[in-house]
């Protein structure tokens, strides 16, 4: 009669094998982003998930399949990484939904629990699209109900779904017009295809089947600032506000920031100096806080003076917030961002933990929640600084224990400075978050990174090894070197008007380059403000802010 049931120990299976078809097909699957950019992570973010996902099943001694089925269903949640790792769990979550109660499942079963799965999915994407993985899910669970009421054995119902998702997933470019002109099948749909191929291949293997390790991966998610107290030249890292007044008795409280941006590198290093309506936000790492101070008095009040002892801190990284015996903060912030130079502006700008993460290596959702209990806070807002990390953000809320957690939902690294000179740790939580959407309304971001692979996307031909200028999201302009992609992104970004410049560069870009475009901006645009950091992240040789 074939196989009409499986209990806890077949789904252990299917969900392994569905694990280590991801994992090998990794590579195929990150190759899929439509963008020819080098950072496809659809596959690194499912495969992180999935194995997570796994693992806790496995860790199930129950032959419940009810049981089993929720152990991968919390596995995925805390492992989710990207968009289509919080869209894969949430097809686990409700997969677990509709076996809940279940001893053992039969094709029927099976059928509810997809058709659940998929009803589970498309609730958790604010504005779902057809085309991606949501759909393959969807028919997967048609496919299954079209069956199982008819064919008893499991194996061949799976055979059924495996060919109608597949059938689906190559009529994703017609679904998306993305897709079919960069000539390629959605990743995230081609995931789930391979999990349920790696499911279907299970049921014939009797034996426990072994979990593929992860590929070897430049970064995983991290939480930047473990470092060797050696190695930490200046121990106070100082903060406050100058309250500029123009009748400050030296009355020349105009050139505050011009001056500090100077004077602070002589006493310290980690500067960061912003102006913005009138206050002069000031962080310098630095034995001598009083000079630091001192200089600043000249041009107005200081206001929401902080000085931290860094190797103190440094000795406690590893204490548990949680346990601390000072009272907590009302707020607190982490943000996510790739790069030590962007680590040390956020840790700068004010975010009290700084996670390792960005295009192409996403943190889990656990790694997120983790961070936010350390913050000696009663509320943690989360900075993504990436549309792929908001969703795992979201959720990470979820996960946090002991205190309330919001997201600011920032699309890149320009948003998410911005929201931390929005950040008032004085006013509640909904007004912080208020006016740092607010905030992010006027910052925007333009990146600088180079084409793997020829394609067309939105007419423009494009061939491996070209500059991509990319303006808020959408690639503007192709050129064939960094100087000349360079200047032509701050000629378009520029084109409206703006009154601040900021430049970051990376990977790709030396100090000089970046010298060089800000005398190109100085010279053409001698009215906007210019501010210049060495990022380090990866991926983009340059990130440009115009506010």
């Amino acid at each position: 009669m074939g196989l009409i049931s499986i209990d806890g120990r077949v789904l252990k299976n299917m969900f392994v094998a569905g694990a280590n078809e991801i994992t090998e097909n990794t590579p195929s699957l990150n190759a899929l982003n439509v963008f020819p950019v080098p950072d496809g992570d659809t596959g690194t973010n499912m495969g992180h998930t999935v194995r997570a996902a796994a693992k806790e099943a496995m860790a199930q001694a129950t032959p419940n399949i009810a049981d089993v089925a929720k152990a991968a269903s919390n596995g995925a949640l805390r492992g989710a990484r990207g968009n289509s790792g919080v869209i894969l769990s949430q097809l686990f979550r409700g997969f677990a939904k509709g076996l809940e109660g279940k001893t053992v499942a039969n094709s029927e079963d099976l059928a509810v629990a997809l058709a659940k799965s998929a009803e589970m999915a498309y609730k958790a994407v604010m504005k779902p699209k057809e085309g991606t993985m949501l759909t393959i899910g969807r028919a997967a669970a048609e496919a299954a109900h079209e069956i199982a009421f008819d064919e008893k054995d499991i194996h061949e119902c799976l055979k059924f779904v495996v060919e109608k998702s597949d059938q689906m997933l190559a009529r994703t470019p017609s679904m998306l017009p993305a897709l079919k002109q960069a000539g390629v099948v959605d990743s995230g749909g081609m995931g789930i295809v391979c999990f349920f191929k790696g499911a279907l291949k299970s049921l014939s293997i009797h034996e426990d089947i072994e979990l593929l390790e992860a590929p070897s991966e430049s970064a995983e998610g991290t939480t930047a600032g473990t470092i060797n107290p050696d190695d930490i030249k200046f121990a106070y890292c100082t903060e406050f506000l100058v309250e500029l007044s123009q009748t400050h008795p030296t009355g020349h409280s105009h050139n505050a920031e011009e001056v500090l941006r100077d004077y602070l590198p002589t006493i310290g290093d980690s500067v960061v100096v912003i102006e913005d309506m009138g206050l002069v936000k000031v962080h310098v790492h630095t034995n001598n806080p009083g000079k630091a101070m001192e200089k600043a008095l000249k041009f107005g009040m200081l206001i929401n003076i902080k000085i931290d002892n860094m190797k103190a801190q440094n000795a406690e990284l590893t204490t548990d917030f949680s346990t601390s015996n000072e009272p907590p903060k009302p707020l607190g912030i982490v943000a996510v961002v790739s790069g030590k130079g962007m680590a040390e502006l956020f840790k700068g700008l004010g975010a009290d933990i700084v996670i390792e993460g960005g295009q192409s290596m996403n943190p889990s959702a656990e790694d997120i929640a983790r961070a936010a209990e350390r913050v000696n806070a009663d509320y943690v807002i989360i900075l993504p600084n990436n549309k792929n990390i908001t969703l795992t953000a979201s959720q990470a809320g979820k996960l946090v224990k002991g205190k309330k957690t919001g997201v600011a939902a920032t699309k890149n690294i320009p948003q998410g400075v911005a929201c931390l000179v929005a950040f008032d740790n004085t006013a509640s939580p909904e007004e912080n978050l208020e006016a740092m959407n607010e905030a992010m309304e006027v910052a925007h971001c333009g990146q600088i990174t180079q084409a793997v692979r020829d394609t067309v996307l939105d007419d423009k031909k494009i061939k491996e090894g070209d500059f991509l200028c990319i303006y808020d999201g959408d690639i503007a302009l192709v050129k064939r070197n960094l100087k000349t992609a360079a200047r032509a992104l701050v000629d378009h970004m520029l084109k409206n008007g703006g009154d601040i410049v900021s430049i970051f560069h990376g990977e790709g870009a030396t100090a000089k380059d970046a010298e060089e475009l800000g005398e190109y901006v100085t010279k053409k645009y001698p009215q906007v403000e210019l501010e210049l950091y060495d990022g380090g992240q990866p991926i983009y040789s340059f990130i440009l802010s115009v506010e």
